[in-house]
C-alpha cells in the first residue's frame, strides 16, 4: 500500500524539479534538510517511487553508490541518457544518434537496446 505523504510529495516534488540530476539518498536527505523528512523516509518514498517508475535507480561506475533520478516523463522514456560523472548532470542523446547508435549495435552485435534504460557514462563538454 502507499501512502501520499506530506514526505513523499515533498521528496517527489524535489526529484521533479531537477530531472536532469541524479541524486543519491544522503544528497537527496541534505537537499531536504530544512524540510523535516528522516533519512528512513527518504529511503521508504524512493523504493516505493521507484516501484511506481518515477524514478530510477542506478550505480555510478565503479562505486557501490546508488543514485535515483526522476523518470517519469515520456521525453525521459523515449531518450538514452548520458550522465557527467563529473558533474552528475544528465543529458539526452539526440533521438537520430540514439537511433542509429541501436541500430548498429543491433545489425552488429544482434543485441537490442532499450532506450529507457539506457545511460551512458563520460565526461559532458562543460567538465572537459
Amino acid at each position: 500500500m502507499t501512502y501520499k505523504t506530506e514526505q513523499r510529495n515533498i521528496l517527489l516534488s524535489f526529484l521533479m524539479e531537477n530531472p536532469d540530476t541524479m541524486f543519491s539518498a544522503k544528497q537527496i536527505e541534505t537537499a531536504l534538510a530544512t524540510k523535516n523528512i528522516s533519512r528512513s523516509a527518504v529511503y521508504r518514498n524512493l523504493a516505493e517511487l521507484e516501484n511506481e517508475n518515477k524514478i530510477r535507480r542506478c550505480t555510478v561506475n565503479g562505486s557501490r553508490e546508488v543514485m535515483y533520478q526522476f523518470f517519469d516523463t515520456q521525453s525521459c522514456r523515449n531518450h538514452i541518457h548520458l550522465s557527467c560523472k563529473k558533474c552528475g548532470k544528465i543529458f539526452h542523446m539526440e533521438n537520430q544518434v540514439a537511433d542509429s547508435f541501436i541500430n548498429e549495435i543491433s545489425a552488429s552485435q544482434g543485441f537490442n537496446i532499450n532506450k529507457a534504460e539506457t545511460t551512458l557514462y563520460g565526461v559532458c563538454a562543460q567538465c572537459q
